[in-house]
Parts: C-alpha cells; structure tokens; sequence
C-alpha cells in the first residue's frame, strides 16, 4: 500500500461527491465529533449543513474553530481522506447572508431528502430552533492509499 497526498482540486473533487463527513469542534478542552450532512461550495471555499440547536451548535458558538473530515473507504488499504480546518459561521436572515443563504439552498436541493436528518424530531430535552450555518475552510489537505505500483 502507498500513500499519497491530495491537491486542492483533488480535495475538491472528493468534498462535491460526498455528503456526509465528520465534524470534530471542542469546548473547555474536551473535544466531540458528529457526523453531519454537508453541501460544499468550491467558489467560497465552504461547506454548508444545517441543525437544530443542540450541543454541537452551542459548542460552535462559543469557540468556532472546527475540523470536518470527510473519507471514502474500499477497504482497509483503499481508502480516502479529506481534512479541514476552518472556522463555523452561523447564517442569518440579514441582507448580508442573503446570497449565501440562497447558495445553500440551492446546493442543499440538489441533494435527495436534503433535509434529513437535521429536520428530522429531536428529543424533548432539545430546542428546536433551526440553524444555517458554514464552515469556512481555512486549510484543506488529503491523502490517498493505492495497491503498491498504482498511482490511483
């Protein structure tokens, strides 16, 4: 098995034809990751996803640097990686997060069953405030694992 890095526009590729990633964010030192439904936006270097208020939103909101991972895996020695690091950035219904808002959506129907499973019922111990928010990427990398002799 080898292993390779990824260019941006390798990272790219793989962030457009996946949906799902992991979400890592931290609070007080103690760190948590979910797994979360994206739309990425190659033009404003973001991903966009949506949630109800609940721990990871809270999190978010007071320390916004995020790492999302996003993999395709074959099997053990074929496998994908894409990490980022960026920053959360909660969408609002201002005038100044109108164009985003629409790209988001946009994005977010291109999807089947967009909606699921941030709109789906929660618990009765959580809010059910809805937030539109990105993660604007600051740093991307990747890696690729291939059968020895293979430049896949």
């Amino acid at each position: 098995m080898r292993i390779r890095e990824l260019d941006e526009v390798e990272c790219g590729a793989i962030l457009s034809r996946n949906e799902l990633a992991r979400l890592a964010c931290a609070r007080h030192g103690q760190p948590y990751i979910v797994p979360i439904h994206y739309s990425f936006d190659a033009a404003r270097k973001c991903l966009y996803a949506f949630s109800t208020v609940g721990q990871k939103i809270d999190w978010m909101r007071e320390n916004p640097l995020v790492c999302v991972e996003v993999e395709e895996i074959t099997d053990k020695k074929l496998w994908t990686t894409v990490l980022i690091f960026g920053r959360y950035e909660e969408l609002t219904d201002s005038p100044d997060d109108a164009s985003a808002r629409r790209t988001a959506q946009t994005l977010f129907e291109g999807r089947p069953q967009w909606w699921f499973p941030a709109a789906a019922r929660v618990g009765s111990r959580q809010h059910h405030e809805m937030v539109l928010y990105r993660v604007l990427i600051d740093r991307i990398s990747g890696r690729r694992t291939s059968r020895d002799g293979s430049n896949a």
